[in-house]
C-alpha cells in the first residue's frame, strides 16, 4: 500500500428497492469507480446491534433479508463476495490488545444495511466483505471503536459506516408529498456541523439539531457515522470530510460521506 490511507465512509442505504431508483444506484457506482480498490470492506450496518461487539461470516458471506413485505424478486436478490478470514484476525487481536470484547457469530450473514450498497458499488463482489456488530449506540463509543479500527485503512480496508442520515418511517406515513420539513432541517444542520467539525454537537444529535428526535426517534441509523468519524479523526481528516450524495429518497436524506 502507498502512504495514503483508504477512505472512510458513511453511506445512507436505502431500503431494497433503491436497486430501482432512476438515479442512487448510479451514483453509488459512481463513487465507487472514484475509490482505490479495497483490500477488503469492514462495514458496521445500523442492522446489527450486538454486544459485545460480534463478527460476522468469515468463510462465505451469506445473506440476511431482514425485512418484510417486500415483492419476492427482493428475495431472491445474491450477493457472493469473498470472506475476509484474514481481517477478522486481525480485528480480533487489535480490539482485544485495546480492551476490547470481540466475539464470533459465523453464521450471521450480511444484511441489507450492508448488501443492498455494496451490490450497487462493488457488482462484480470479488472484494471480501465482513460485517461486524455495533456493541452500543452511544456516539462516543462508537466514535472511540472507529479509532481503534482506524490502522486497518492503512491496509486498505475500505471502513463503512451504513445507516439513513434521517430515519423516521413512523412519522412518513403520515406525511403528504415531498420532503418533510424535519428531515430537510436535520440534513442541513448535521451538513453544517460536519463542516464544522463540531463533534460535541453530532455526539449530542438528539438535543442539538432541530427536530433531531423527529428525525431519529431511535437512532441506530445515524450511529453508524460516529465510527465513521473516529476512523477519520485517527488520521486527523475530521476536517476533510465531504459529501459524496445528498438529496432525499421518500423523505428520508440520502447524505452519504467520504473522509479522506
Amino acid at each position: 500500500m502507498s502512504g495514503t490511507p483508504m477512505p472512510a465512509l458513511y453511506l445512507s442505504h436505502g431500503a431494497p428497492p433503491l436497486a430501482d431508483d432512476a438515479l442512487w444506484p448510479d451514483q453509488l457506482a459512481a463513487w465507487s469507480a472514484e475509490l482505490p480498490r479495497p483490500t477488503a470492506v469492514l462495514i458496521v450496518s445500523a442492522h446489527w446491534e450486538e454486544a459485545p461487539l460480534a463478527l460476522g461470516a468469515t468463510v462465505t458471506t451469506p445473506l440476511v433479508y431482514d425485512f418484510w413485505g417486500f415483492p419476492e424478486h427482493y428475495y431472491r436478490v445474491r450477493y457472493a463476495a469473498p470472506g475476509a478470514p484474514e481481517l477478522a484476525d486481525r480485528i480480533r487481536r487489535t480490539l482485544r490488545t485495546a480492551g476490547t470484547p470481540v466475539q464470533d457469530i459465523p453464521d450471521r450473514g450480511l444484511d441489507h444495511g450492508a448488501y443492498v450498497p455494496l451490490v450497487e458499488m462493488f457488482p462484480r463482489a470479488d472484494v471480501p466483505v465482513l460485517q461486524i456488530s455495533m456493541p452500543t449506540l452511544d456516539p462516543r463509543a462508537l466514535f472511540a471503536l472507529g479509532r481503534k479500527l482506524a490502522p486497518l485503512r492503512d491496509e486498505g480496508v475500505l471502513i463503512v459506516g451504513s445507516g439513513f442520515f434521517t430515519h423516521n418511517l413512523a412519522a412518513l406515513r403520515h406525511q403528504g408529498p415531498g420532503v418533510p420539513s424535519w428531515s430537510a432541517e436535520f440534513d442541513d444542520w448535521g451538513r453544517r456541523a460536519l463542516a464544522d467539525g463540531d463533534l460535541d454537537a453530532l455526539f449530542d444529535f438528539a438535543h442539538k439539531a432541530p427536530a433531531g428526535q423527529l428525525a431519529h426517534p431511535r437512532t441506530e441509523h445515524f450511529a453508524p457515522l460516529f465510527v465513521t468519524l473516529g476512523a477519520a479523526d485517527a488520521h486527523g481528516q475530521l476536517g476533510d470530510g465531504r459529501s459524496v450524495i445528498d438529496g432525499f429518497w421518500m423523505g428520508l436524506a440520502k447524505r452519504s460521506l467520504q473522509f479522506g
